[in-house]
């Protein structure tokens, strides 16, 4: 019995292993694939990426707003769960990260091995918040539909409208990149207040 209850309270405690993964994925993935653009990409896909996420975010809330849906334990956090905000904006990344890998390597055996692991790490993330009563599956599933479909939608309009506007128009670039600054600067400052008052979250 008391190995049940240690495995339990393991499973339970806001300070297990999934737990601080599960508290440090938006991080993780984020620096991950900030690397990744970086390295591989020019400044202003890089930009454009960043002002996207803020977007996807922005819609999350909207659509929590409008579908009022609880989460499993309304009392680790009392906001509405649908969509998981964590699995759509996970999947904004991994869909960026894919069409990237494709790009740089081509379709090859390669390139679809390394997509499946960052598929397979998107969906582990994402699941953390099903295990952590956080979100049920069906949360996180519409949210890692939305943020893959947001991906695409924001990558064609880079390639079709506002690429060609960002390099020819310095106003462009300069709205661009103090939007892109001053947005993520909030949500950072967001993240810290959220980590400060609910460390498991």
């Amino acid at each position: 019995m008391a190995a049940l209850d240690q495995e339990a309270f393991v499973k339970e405690s806001p300070y297990g292993v999934e737990a601080t993964l599960n508290s440090v994925s938006k991080w993780l993935v984020s620096a991950i694939f900030g690397a990744f653009f970086v390295w591989r990409h020019h400044n202003a896909d890089v930009l454009w990426v960043a002002a996207g996420a803020i977007v996807s975010c922005v819609l999350s809330v909207a659509l929590k707003r409008i579908l009022k849906q609880e989460r499993p334990l309304a009392t680790k956090r009392s906001d509405p769960g649908m969509p998981s905000s964590h699995a759509q904006y996970i999947f904004y990344l991994l869909t960026f990260g894919v069409l990237a890998t494709l790009e740089w390597l081509g379709v090859n055996a390669t390139s679809v091995i390394l997509s499946a692991l960052l598929l397979a790490c998107a969906s582990y993330f994402s699941w953390l918040r099903v295990s952590q009563k956080l979100h049920t599956g069906s949360q996180v599933v519409v949210g890692a539909a939305v943020g893959t479909s947001f991906s695409a939608l924001w990558c064609w309009l880079w390639n079709q409208f506002v690429f060609q506007a960002f390099i020819s128009s310095a106003w462009v670039r300069v709205v661009v990149v103090l939007g892109t600054l001053a947005f993520w600067g909030s949500v950072m400052y967001s993240w810290c207040l959220l980590k400060i008052n609910s460390p498991w979250i």
